[in-house]
């Protein structure tokens, strides 16, 4: 075997599935949730697991309390790895309860923000309000993911609202839905006050919904990564992840870890049972 050759890892180690796909990918996008790293933190997030991060969301309505050029250097450092980034849903019901929506999707485009969410986690929105903000995000240039589900404690999935708010915002042009779970991960939708999920709620929401590929689960916790995984395969989009976790999600997502070791194996018996050639070498 020659030198050179043993300097890049055979691609069945480097991803046992075979079937993660590299970036821009429709399946399997991770989102990072960012609570307020400095530039040193946040430059070793993507030099190290860029690659692997989807988008990047500067959480809640922190997005004002950097220093404009620190704000700035994270918006041009994740756009140049291919990585969406947008402020957290709450900022923008700020901007709702303050009559300022203007003005924010102003200045959100202006900073070079790729994407915005569109939440009613904490206020009221109405189908209307909220198909005209989805509206606005898409005309001024940013792609728009939007939420489900409320913050507070013990909130649950209704899913007459759930199918209701999906249907709505996916024909406005929404990108993603993704099911509130907080940071915490824990007693919000679908996961209980111990951060374990609740399976029912969380078939009635595949039940209710055209596809699981336009939801994006919130999922901070890695008991929650790991039973989504189980559950709906290496390819689901998951989000809220700590950026200190992103590459241990992605050891996960190919099976390079002993919670999901046999997702490789799986996969392979899965592709030979379809008449699909798999290849060793």
């Amino acid at each position: 075997m020659e030198e050179s050759s043993c300097k890049k890892w055979h691609p069945t180690l480097a991803d046992p599935t075979g079937c993660r796909q590299s970036k821009p990918r429709a399946l399997g996008k991770t989102m990072v949730m960012d609570k307020g790293l400095g530039l040193n933190a946040y430059d070793d997030l993507l030099q190290a697991a860029g690659e692997h991060v989807d988008y990047i969301k500067l959480g809640f309505g922190t997005s004002p309390l950097y220093p404009r050029e620190l704000l700035r250097h994270k918006i041009e450092r994740a756009k140049a790895l291919g990585i969406d980034v947008y402020p957290g849903g709450t900022f923008l019901e700020v901007a709702v309860q303050e009559g300022l929506i203007s003005s924010y999707f102003d200045t959100v485009a202006a900073l070079g923000f790729t994407c915005v969410e569109i939440s009613d986690g904490t206020i009221e929105l109405d189908r209307s309000l909220r198909s005209e903000l989805i509206v606005r995000g898409i005309e001024a240039g940013l792609k728009v993911i939007t939420e489900y589900g409320k913050k507070c404690w013990g909130s649950s999935v209704e899913a007459e609202a759930l199918v209701a708010t999906v249907t709505g915002d996916v024909e406005m042009g929404a990108e993603l839905v993704t099911i509130e779970a907080r940071e915490s991960g824990m007693g919000v939708g679908i996961f209980d006050e111990n951060g374990a999920c609740k399976d029912e709620e969380l078939n009635g929401v595949l039940r209710s919904v055209p596809s699981p590929d336009i939801l994006l689960w919130e999922a901070p916790l890695k008991n929650q990564q790991i039973h989504l995984l189980e559950l709906l395969g290496p390819d689901v989009h998951l989000g809220n992840v700590a950026p200190a976790d992103v590459i241990a999600l992605e050891a996960l997502r190919r099976g390079l870890r002993s919670d999901t070791f046999h997702f490789g194996e799986r996969l392979r018996k899965s592709a030979r049972k379809e008449g699909i050639e798999v290849h060793a070498d």
